[in-house]
C-alpha cells in the first residue's frame, strides 16, 4: 500500500501542477475541450496511462468539460501515485 503524503508535500507538488487543487483527500482538475469528441479522445489517453500505472481516476464528463479526481483509496488519501498520474495527465493534456 502506498503511503499517504503530508500536507506540505502535497502543496509543494501541486505547485508544479497548474489547475490542480486539493479537496480533502482528493486532487482534482477540470479540463475544458472545444467539443465532446476531443474530450472523449483525451479520456481514452488518460485511461491508457491509468491502466499502465494500475491507478485509476474518477472521471466526470459534462459535454465539453471533464473533471478528473485522484486519490489512493486503499491508503485513504493522496499518495505519490496520485501526483505521478496527475503529471502524466498534464503531459497528455498538452498534446
Amino acid at each position: 500500500m502506498a503511503e499517504r503524503l503530508s500536507d506540505i508535500a502535497i502543496q509543494r507538488e501541486l505547485g508544479s501542477l497548474p489547475g490542480w487543487s486539493r479537496r480533502g483527500e482528493v486532487i482534482t482538475k477540470t479540463f475544458q475541450f472545444r467539443n465532446f469528441m476531443t474530450g472523449i479522445d483525451f479520456i481514452g489517453s488518460v485511461a491508457k496511462a491509468a491502466e499502465a500505472a494500475s491507478h485509476h481516476p474518477d472521471i466526470d464528463v459534462r459535454y465539453t468539460k471533464i473533471v478528473l479526481s485522484l486519490s489512493t483509496h486503499d491508503s485513504g488519501g493522496i499518495t505519490q501515485k496520485d501526483l505521478d498520474l496527475a503529471k502524466q495527465i498534464e503531459r497528455l493534456s498538452d498534446q
